[in-house]
């Protein structure tokens, strides 16, 4: 094992201030950390994960003040979602400041920052703030996968996808399962309304309710997990509703992610069966990453219904299914 497992914020936030990388446990899913304003660090990130570099990533800070540091022209909406769900997961999108460098907003001029709300990655962000003795230090992090694959929710899920990528300096943060298991909602605050970029446990309505606006339409800022293609197994991912399960010609022993209210047919194999939205969101990845461990080549996938949190995993399932 070439890198360094941890369970100590101070270790991970010493390799991060050292120019390293550490993959760091939140409450949506792990990440790839690294310094935000080294470009060698950051670097280092789009070759671990094959990333492109016109994708943008995430600046983490540890506050509403830091994450006005990266930015610039905050709206007053935007003031009013950070009091509502920071630390929490919800990413904003600003024009960006000149801490904001290229090489995190692919080339844009905004910058995405994010306030997380996980206890472990909030003491890593203090530990780091510390060691550079400024209080607007961040850490940019994708997911710890490889680019376009399926977000890890486990310590072991980023050891799988990238650990034969990482060096002897680089940290590994174990704290276990991540609570919400999907990636933040992003809403875009560079126009007069604020728009969703990415759907996510903070819902549109959520945003709606909170700054008293009518939410604006279609953006031309990129943002991570904007692609058709992504979220996506090696298995191909197959989208059914419930009542058409019985009637699918599916290969024998495909896998299968429905509700628990949701039979299971004989000729499949139970993958995960969620009695909640909040269970099927933090079951997703898992199950789809089971998948692939069990070599199947289809999934078969019953998406919850309602809105909110459901939307946001119907968004993730859509684009996993992508051809």
């Amino acid at each position: 094992m070439p890198f360094r497992t941890s369970v100590q914020p101070y270790e991970s936030a010493r390799a991060l201030a050292q120019g390293h990388l550490a993959v760091l446990p939140t409450e949506t899913v792990y990440g790839l950390g690294a310094l935000a304003t080294s470009a060698t660090a950051v670097g280092r990130i789009f070759t671990t994960k094959n990333r492109p570099a016109d994708h943008p990533l995430i600046a983490h800070v540890l506050t509403d003040e830091a994450a006005t540091a990266w930015a610039r022209n905050v709206p007053p909406f935007a003031r009013s979602l950070m009091n509502e769900f920071w630390p929490g997961p919800m990413t904003l999108v600003f024009s960006r400041s000149s801490r904001a460098a290229d090489f995190i907003t692919g080339g844009q001029d905004s910058v995405a920052v994010r306030v997380p709300g996980s206890p472990i990655t909030r003491d890593v962000l203090q530990e780091l703030c510390s060691f550079r003795d400024d209080p607007f230090s961040a850490i940019a992090a994708p997911s710890a996968n490889r680019f376009g694959g399926v977000s890890p929710t486990t310590a072991q899920h980023a050891i799988e996808e990238i650990g034969d990528r990482l060096t002897t300096d680089d940290v590994v943060l174990d704290a276990g399962p991540c609570a919400i298991g999907i990636e933040s909602t992003i809403v875009d605050c560079t126009a007069d309304r604020p728009r969703i970029l990415r759907p996510g446990k903070v819902t549109a309505e959520d945003v709606a309710h909170a700054t008293g606006m009518q939410l604006g339409g279609s953006s031309q800022v990129r943002a991570p997990g904007m692609l058709a293609a992504h979220y996506s197994p090696r298995a191909s991912v197959l989208l059914v509703e419930a009542a058409e399960l019985p009637e699918q010609a599916v290969p024998s022993g495909a896998g299968l992610i429905a509700p628990s209210g949701v039979p299971t047919p004989p000729r499949l194999v139970r993958l995960s069966k969620p009695a909640t939205t909040e269970e099927y969101a933090a079951d997703l990845y898992r199950a789809l990453r089971e998948a692939d461990s069990l070599q199947l080549s289809t999934v078969v996938v019953v998406p919850p219904s309602g809105a909110g949190l459901a939307d946001a995993v119907r968004d993730r399932l859509t684009r996993a299914a992508h051809a």
